[in-house]
C-alpha cells in the first residue's frame, strides 16, 4: 500500500478531500507508467470498474505472516506483501504518520482509530488473493480491456494500477470506512514530500 504519485493541484494541499474517490483513483491509474497519454475517460471508466470490483469482493481471508517495522516513512510505504514467502510487513511509523493526519485534517469520522492499520491489512490480503486465485481474470474481465481480438474471441489485457484501486475499495468497504484509505495515501505524500521535509 503505497502513497501513489498523484498528481495534486495547488488548492488541493489544504482541502484533498474536495476530490473523490474515483477521482484519486483516476489519478493513480494516471501517475502508473504505461498509461502515460492515455484518455482520461478511460482511465475513468477503468478506475469504476476497478472500485466497483474491489468493493464488491466477498470477504477475503489472508495466510499471509505479519511482520511490524520501521522504514515506511522513507521508502513511502504503509505495507507491502510479498509472495515469497507470503507475508505482510506493516510499518508503524508511516502507519502513526497517517493516524496523525487523519486527526489533523478533521477525517475522524471517515476513519475511527486503528481503521488505518486494518485498512493496510485488508489492502494486501486482496494483493495476495488476487496474486494467488481465479481473482486476477475475473478482475481483468470485469475491466473490460480488450488487446487482442480474433472473430468472436478476444483476450482481456492487463491495466498497470487497477489491483491497486480494487485494493482500496475493498479495505474500505470491508473495514467501514467514510472514504477510501487512497485519499489518506494522498495526504500522506502530500505531507512527506512537502518543501523543507527531510525523510
Amino acid at each position: 500500500m503505497t502513497a501513489p504519485e498523484l498528481t495534486l493541484q495547488k488548492a488541493e494541499l489544504t482541502d484533498l478531500s474536495a476530490v473523490d474517490d474515483i477521482e484519486w483513483g483516476v489519478r493513480l491509474l494516471a501517475a502508473t507508467p504505461t498509461h502515460e497519454g492515455r484518455d482520461r475517460e478511460l482511465l475513468r471508466q477503468w478506475a469504476c470498474r476497478a472500485d466497483e470490483f474491489g468493493s464488491g469482493l466477498a470477504a477475503v481471508t489472508s495466510t499471509a505472516r505479519v511482520v511490524e517495522r520501521d522504514g515506511g516513512v522513507r521508502e513511502m510505504l504503509l505495507a507491502r506483501y510479498t509472495s515469497r514467502p507470503q507475508t505482510v510487513e506493516l510499518y508503524t511509523d508511516t502507519l502513526a504518520l497517517a493516524e496523525e493526519l487523519i486527526d489533523a485534517r478533521g477525517w475522524r469520522a471517515w476513519y475511527p482509530p486503528g481503521s488505518m492499520r486494518a485498512a493496510a491489512l485488508a489492502h494486501e490480503a486482496v494483493h495476495a488473493h488476487l496474486h494467488h486465485g481465479p481473482a486476477k481474470a475475473a478482475l481483468k474481465q470485469a475491466l473490460d480491456h480488450t488487446v487482442l481480438r480474433l472473430g468472436r474471441h478476444r483476450l482481456a489485457g492487463h491495466v498497470a494500477g487497477a489491483e491497486e484501486v480494487a485494493a482500496h475499495a475493498y479495505a474500505r468497504t470491508v473495514c467501514g470506512l467514510g472514504r477510501s484509505p487512497l485519499l489518506v495515501t494522498a495526504a500522506l505524500r502530500a505531507a512527506l514530500t512537502r518543501p523543507g521535509r527531510e525523510n
